[in-house]
Order: C-alpha cells, then structure tokens, then sequence
C-alpha cells in the first residue's frame, strides 16, 4: 500500500464502526456520538468520510449517511468482484461500487476463469492510461459456467479439450471417464470439475457433444453455449409441459370476457409458429378507435415455482439464430397451447384502448378474454393488401389499423422518440445450413403497424399501475405500492455522444449538443447522414452510445422512445419480462400482491442479462454465416465503406451483405501510413493518400476464422 493510501487512526476506527453494522447507513452524528467526539470534530470527521469515499472504502448517499462498502475486505487494498475474461486472454474485476474495473493480466490470473468471483489485490496503476491493475489473491466462489471447446486425443487415452476463444483461455484435461460418449475432434460443452495448481490443467466433465467440430450444428449450437443457454429442456420440463390440457372448459369461458365471434387478426414472419399477439380494431360512433390487443394468456397455464416457471426464468428469453429458433418454453406450450393459431379458440389477456383520432388515449381496460383469430396474416401479406395489389374480406380492418399506426407514429416522433433504422442482413441457407445468398430484410410499413400498436399497449399497461399508485397513495407514489417491472432506457453518455461530434466534424455533418442531449438533436443527425454511405456507421455508432435498455421496478422512463412510462406486455410467449408484468396486473385487478420490489430488482437484473446474451448469440450467429458465406469467396473482390479507423489498420463493412472486416495497415504497402485519431482517418506520409471513416473503398477476401468469426480483406483496385 502507498504511504498516502494509508488510513489514519480515525479513518480505522470509523471503518471498525461501519463493519459492526454492515448493512445500516449511519448519519454523521451518530458516528461521532459513537466515536465519542465533541461536536467541534465535525469538521474532522467529514473530512475523514470523503477521504474514505475517495479510497473506496465507503459509500456516501443522501442526507451524508455513511456505509461501509462491503467489497474492501481487510486489507485496504484486496477487493471482491466478478472476474470478466477476454477473448484475448487478459481479465478485468468488476468491483461494486469502484468507478473502473480492475485489469489483471493474463500471468496474474491464477486459477480463476470467467465469471468466478475472486479476491483481486490493486498493485498499481497503468503507467499511460492511469487505470488500476491487479493480481488475484483467491478463488471464492466458481461460476460454474458453461465452456466449448473441441476434444482431442493427445497421447493414447490421454484427452484434452481445446477451448474456443470465447469460452476460457486455457485447455483442459479430461479423464476417460467423463466423456459421456464424445469422441475425439467433436465440438462439446464441458464444466469444470477442480483446478488447484496454476502449473497443472483444469479438469473437465463432458457435458453434451454437438458432433465433429466444424459442422453447421456443432457451430450454431456452440453459440448457444458461449452465452449459457441450452438448446434441449429437460425431460421433466417437457413432461409438465405435455401434461397440461389444451382444452378450454366452459367455466373458464364464462369467466371471462368473449371475443370469439369479433375479428382478431394476427400478423407475423412467415416462418413464425408461436404467435403470441393478436389485434381487432373498430371505429366508435364518436369517431374515436377502438383498438384490442389481444396477448397470449402464458401464466395461466404457468403455475409460479414449478419446474415449468423455473425453467423459464433461468432461459429469460427466447433466442432467435440465423437458422433456427431456441424458445423459452417447451413447443408444445409456445407453438401450440398459447399459441394464438387461427380457426382455434384461445386464452388472451386483452389491452383495449379507445384512442382519439390524433392519438391520444382517452380510455381502456385490461381484461382476461378468449378469443378466436379469424386470420393468419404475413407480413408480405398485409403490406400488399394495404397497397391496394391485393382485395381480402378484411382489406378494411388493415386500413384503419393503417391509419391508426402512421397517427401514432407520427405522434411518438414529434414527442421524442428516436428514429433508428438499420439494416438486417437475411440468409439464403441450403439443407445442410450453408448460406449461399444474402439479402437485405426489406423494411416495410406491415412492420411498423403492429410495432405502433404493441407500443401503444405496453406504454398502456406502465400508465395503467402508475394510475393505480395515485389512487392508492393520493396522488403520492411508494415503490412498495404496487411495485412494477418496467422497461427502462436512460440517456445515452455524453462522452460518447461528444465522440461522436467529433467523428462527424471532419465529415462535414454538424452535430449540436449546445443544449444538452435531446432526441432531437440525435434525430437531426441521423436526418443529416441519411441514404449516404456514412448512414450505417454513424446509426452504428449512436446505437452503441446509447444506454442499454433494461428491466427494472424502477421507472427512469425510456429515453430511446420518448415514454415516461413503459413496460413489456405484449411477448409472454418468448419474455419471461412480460410473464411478470402479466402477474402483477392480474393480481393488482383482484386486490392482491405478487412479487415484493426487492424480488423484481433481482428478476429484472437476471432478464436483462439474459436478454443481452441472447442479442449476443444472434449477432454471433449472423456473424458466423457471413465469415462462413465469404469463405467459399477468398480472392474475391467487393465494394465496402471503411466503418472504423485505427493505428492498426482500417474496419470495412462490406456493402452488400453488411459484415465487417479488417484490412491491416502492414498490407497498406503503397507507403507508410500514419494515424490520425483526430480526422479518423490514416494518411500516407510520402504520396498523401487518405483513408477516411465513411469512404468507399474496393476490398478483397484474403481469410477467414470460422473459430473466431473474423474476416481478413486487404485492398483491391483502389
């Protein structure tokens, strides 16, 4: 420890204090009372407190009350945190409550792996970037992480497993007899079973082999893993689920409010079977519209704390891959029971909304219904009927749920939300899931009809309990009355958006943030870059300066839409999210309580990261087929827009299937280029030549990694 990191007397006994009450936060007098000072060492104590807050070592919230942070442990400069290994092989502990994660480089690791949490002790400091590193003292607890790796046999009945990148950094040892029926060159899935000397190799257990390394469902199946999730459910899951009657009884039909013989459209991809939201529409006599929602009724046939509700909140979500679809519930539940097939009657709970002809919500009601869709629609589908390409008997329902969607469209721009548009590469796959096209999924208005409508009613329900709070409270809001799971977006971080300002300066685009950070000013630059080549990467980079959006019981609004208030209803089928919204409003309508706030902390945070790895998974799976779709293209040329510039060479988003790769500035061999961080861009020091962000350039695929989804381009024709 540094002599100025050294606690004096004071700051000891202030630390032994906090530790006998770990988890009160104590105001300053009652520590002094308790340090037995006199009300002139005031000024000596708060200034021992923020010399504390500065080491770390506590907190310091509202009001100046004081809590020790539980993180320090009793050597002032030894931490615990969640150890985050990279693909490179380098960790960072994450510490709650410090500022800036702990680097730990790959020889100070020990026998930790990621996602363990450890004992790390802060050795210093960066000599350029000042930030902390460290050392890891202790393993205290294992994650017990799923890893992928590739068994081989090294010597005779001696194995090892050879992990991918993206799964840990060093090999493992497996013994014969934990193989479970794998065999040497198959991809499989392995957890550890000890590791106690950094000299020796991890042990492992085979958990599932996915067949020989390099096939399509070794690949895809891989991803899966890397991010935790499972492609099969367990056997008792699919048991409980199949046991569960599709049959709707008569009593439960009278309970509930009949939609049967109304028109209930559903509108979905053509390859979707678990259709979980349904919409009927009418015109009243005062002009205004009438629009139901009707949802997927998921909880009435999941019971809480059953194996069925456990399995569905470890998974959080369903995961869409390029080839295939891994969902949250059993099929039997998702494409079938809950499924709102047409021709068949099925439970809903329904949002009915009666909106004014600008827009605006004048009343509604949340209710249990059955309902009976009388149509299957595609999107294709709706958008050349509402074209006038094509007649349909409910050609006239589509035309005013039209209507309604661009007024409500409309309205959401004007009040705030943010208009992202980014294209989605789509795969022509073969039978054995080799791509052999890509194409770019067209955008059309289908789409933002049942986005309008599903926003409008998960927008509902959020106002809907906040109503119920004002009645409860008398216009005063307590976390503990009703407390809410919403879908939560915070402003995105005004560092990156001013990186982003100086990114499009030298491009000629004007970026204003003189008046803090508003969605119009965002809007403003999208508008500006829009139909040039800078669109995608300026899109790009917004989205990635943005706050991710998270579950949380509680509500900052959502920035990105410009809603105050905002939860997810309308996907019970596919997001464990909206299972817990439909709990609460069910049981707020009786009278009753579901789950405490603290439980929908602790369920919001699990969803958000599951839903995160899930993103993770898809990117990785579009990410895979395009170096998979390039590898049988080596040598051949393309035109691509240069989306990110670095002292190490020059990213290149290739225009036509909207995959990135890296020409190396070693293979710039027409001059030595130099880098210029300030310009973005990389400029030869003999000829002049200049390589900027946003500039089209020729490129040629020289190699591709299948293991690490990378692709190698190098200059063409320029």
């Amino acid at each position: 420890m540094s002599k100025k990191d050294r606690l004096s007397s004071l700051e000891k006994r202030i630390i032994e204090i906090l530790k006998s009450y770990p988890d009160a936060s104590i105001p300053i007098p009652l520590l002094m009372d308790a340090l037995s000072l006199p009300k002139k060492g005031e000024k000596k104590i708060k200034k021992a407190v923020n010399r504390l807050k500065q080491l770390d070592h506590v907190f310091v919230t509202k009001g100046n009350l004081v809590r020790l942070n539980e993180a320090v442990e009793d050597d002032d400069n030894v931490y615990t945190g969640i150890l985050d290994v990279t693909s490179h092989g380098d960790g960072y502990v994450v510490v709650e409550g410090r500022d800036q994660d702990i680097k730990i480089s790959q020889r100070f690791m020990s026998t930790a792996l990621n996602g363990d949490t450890v004992k790390v002790k802060l050795t210093g400091y960066h000599k350029k970037s000042n930030k902390p590193m460290g050392k890891i003292e202790d393993v205290v607890k294992r994650a017990d992480s799923l890893m992928v790796g590739t068994l081989k046999e090294v010597a005779k009945n001696t194995f090892l497993i050879e992990t991918d990148p993206q799964s840990s950094r060093i090999n493992f040892f497996v013994d014969p007899k934990d193989m479970n029926g794998a065999n040497p060159g198959d991809k499989v899935t392995f957890r550890l079973i000890q590791w106690e000397d950094v000299r020796g190799y991890p042990q492992a257990k085979i958990q599932q082999s996915f067949g020989p390394a390099g096939s399509n469902e070794a690949n895809v199946l891989s991803i899966l893993a890397e991010k935790q999730f499972e492609s099969s459910f367990p056997p008792e899951v699919e048991k409980f689920a199949e046991e569960i009657p599709d049959r709707i009884t008569e009593d439960e039909i009278k309970r509930r409010k009949d939609m049967r013989d109304e028109v209930v459209l559903t509108i979905d991809p053509a390859d979707a079977k678990d259709f979980d939201d349904g919409l009927s529409i009418q015109i009243l006599n005062n002009g205004n519209y009438y629009l139901g929602v009707h949802i997927a009724d998921v909880t009435h046939y999941m019971p809480r704390s059953t194996v069925l509700d456990d399995e569905a909140i470890e998974r959080g979500t369903s995961v869409y891959l390029v080839d295939r679809v891994i969902p949250m519930l059993p099929e039997y539940l998702s494409n079938g029971v809950c499924s709102l097939r047409p021709h068949e009657d099925k439970l809903a709970f329904s949002c009915f909304m009666e909106i004014a002809p600008n827009g605006k919500l004048i009343d509604y009601s949340i209710e249990e219904t059955v309902i009976h869709s009388k149509q299957r629609f595609v999107y294709e589908e709706v958008q050349e009927i509402l074209d006038g390409k094509v007649d349909h008997q409910f050609k006239n329902e589509l035309k005013i749920l039209e209507k309604l969607a661009k007024t409500l469209l409309d309205k959401r721009f004007k009040q705030g939300s943010i208009n992202f548009e980014t294209p989605e590469p789509k795969f022509v796959l073969d039978d054995q899931g080799k791509p052999v096209d890509v194409i770019v999924k067209e955008r059309i208005f289908a789409h933002r009809l049942i986005e309008e409508c599903m926003l409008m009613a998960n927008k509902t329900v959020a106002v809907h309990v906040d109503t119920l709070r004002k009645k409860v409270r008398g216009n005063k809001t307590a976390k503990s009355d009703h407390p809410f799971l919403y879908r939560v977006h915070g402003e995105p971080d005004l560092e990156k958006l001013n990186n982003i300002k100086e990114t499009a300066k030298p491009l000629g685009i004007h970026f204003d943030l003189k008046g803090g950070i508003s969605a119009k000013n965002i809007n403003d630059l999208l508008k500006q870059v829009e139909d040039t080549s800078l669109e995608n990467i300026i899109n790009g980079l917004m989205l990635r300066s943005m706050a991710k959006a998270e579950y949380s019981p509680k509500n900052i609004g959502h920035f990105g839409l410009g809603f105050k208030h905002y939860a997810h209803f309308t996907s019970p089928i596919r997001r464990y999210p909206d299972v817990i919204v439909h709990r609460l409003l069910k049981r707020y309508s009786s009278g009753a309580s579901e789950y405490t706030y603290d439980q929908l902390v602790e369920l919001g945070e699990h969803c958000s990261e599951k839903e995160r790895y899930a993103v993770e998974a898809e990117r990785d799976s579009v990410k895979l087929k395009q170096v998979e779709f390039l590898s049988d293209r080596l040598g051949e040329s393309f035109e691509g827009t240069i989306s990110g510039v670095t002292e190490n060479g020059l990213y290149v988003q290739i225009n036509d299937i909207y995959c990135e790769g890296m020409v190396r500035v070693s293979d710039l061999n027409d001059d030595y280029y130099v880098y210029h961080p300030k310009m973005h861009c990389l400029i030869g020091r003999s000829k002049g030549k200049k390589y900027r962000l946003g500039d089209t350039i020729n490129v040629k695929v020289t190699k591709t990694d299948l293991e690490k989804r990378q692709i190698d381009l190098t200059l063409s024709g320029n």
